[in-house]
């Protein structure tokens, strides 16, 4: 025989009170006496009761569900990040609706899967946020924040990393080492990330007497990273120094300087971005960016709950600061 699911009805009956009593207790309402709340929780804990938090946030529009969309999920960096905004997220309460998008752009089935589910605010990490996407969440009063990127001269949210002094401060750090021939591998050309590293890479290079340096896209992959490697190397035999979109196209090229029979840092300097776990392992002990990605997150959520509670009408943009993680990839060719 089946046994027969506890209600709200049967928590009221035990405590002697009102089913509206129970519904207040378990939505976090403050209008309640103590002795109320204290009769409905023993007698939940009892009867081993558990409220369907669906249908509560249903009935209060408060689901404390929050939507994350990631794209590059094969990226070692985005599964390391969703950890993080998993515990901080759990920490304050709220549950977690991840999508994996399929494409540089959110689509009209994750913006409709986010709707359906009522979530009261939305984690863009690596997906592009159209406008019409943004109509939409606006018109459903969803908060939105961008993480790791923004978008200019649009009224988003956003939080990330100052990507373009990051890439300054590695252009100079490789000059100051007395690299001539240097390369960037970049991401996809129309983000953010990309075109603020490469900016300021380009920038610092010009201030070192370093006019030009070659390019190549990698996409962000181990695949792209590889396959970009060898076409510089391929191309332009001079190559002393490489700075990478992040980490996991370090990881792709300097496979592939290796896989030409050249050492690393040796013959060709590697810079990386981000400085995910790998980074640290003893096969790559990568030289790289490291992304302040605990404060990052910190200020999407309080970003996010701000807007979520209606305390801040203005799009809040925060750009932080990283630091330079000095490994075993960069030779100093001034000795």
């Amino acid at each position: 025989m089946e046994k027969k699911k506890v209600t709200a009805l049967d928590v009221a009956r035990l405590a002697g009170v009102s089913q509206p009593t129970v519904s207040r207790v378990f939505g976090s309402e403050t209008n309640v006496t103590e002795k109320k709340r204290r009769l409905v929780l023993d007698a939940a804990e009892k009867l081993g009761y558990q409220p369907n938090a669906i249908a509560r946030g249903l009935i209060t529009n408060k689901t404390q569900m929050i939507g994350i969309v990631m794209r590059n999920v094969q990226n070692p960096f985005y599964p390391e990040v969703l950890e993080k905004f998993y515990a901080k997220l759990t920490k304050k309460g709220y549950h977690l609706l991840f999508i994996s998008s399929e494409n540089n752009q959110i689509e009209e089935p994750e913006i409709r899967q986010l709707i359906e589910y009522h979530v009261e605010g939305v984690i863009i990490t690596d997906a592009l946020l159209s406008s019409s996407a943004e109509e939409r969440f606006i018109q459903n009063d969803i908060a939105v924040v961008l993480f790791n990127r923004y978008i200019s001269d649009a009224n988003y949210n956003a939080v990330y990393c100052d990507n373009f002094l990051a890439g300054y401060q590695i252009g100079e750090y490789l000059v100051e080492k007395g690299h001539k021939n240097l390369a960037f591998i970049s991401g996809p050309p129309n983000t953010s990330t990309t075109v603020d590293r490469k900016s300021g890479f380009a920038k610092a290079l010009i201030e070192g007497g370093i006019s030009d340096f070659y390019t190549e896209e990698g996409n962000y992959t181990y695949e792209g990273g590889y396959q970009a490697a060898l076409r510089l190397m391929n191309k332009h035999k001079n190559i002393d120094g490489i700075f990478c979109g992040n980490d996991i196209t370090a990881f792709g090229a300097m496979d592939a300087i290796r896989s030409k029979g050249l050492s690393i840092p040796e013959d060709i300097s590697i810079i990386g971005f981000d400085d995910i776990k790998m980074s640290n392992w003893s096969s790559y002990s990568l030289t790289t960016w490291k992304q302040p990605v605990d404060q990052m997150v910190e200020s999407t959520v309080d970003v996010l709950i701000t807007h979520i509670n209606n305390d801040c009408e203005t799009p809040k943009v925060n750009s932080l600061k990283g630091e330079l993680i000095e490994r075993d990839t960069v030779r100093d060719r001034t000795k």
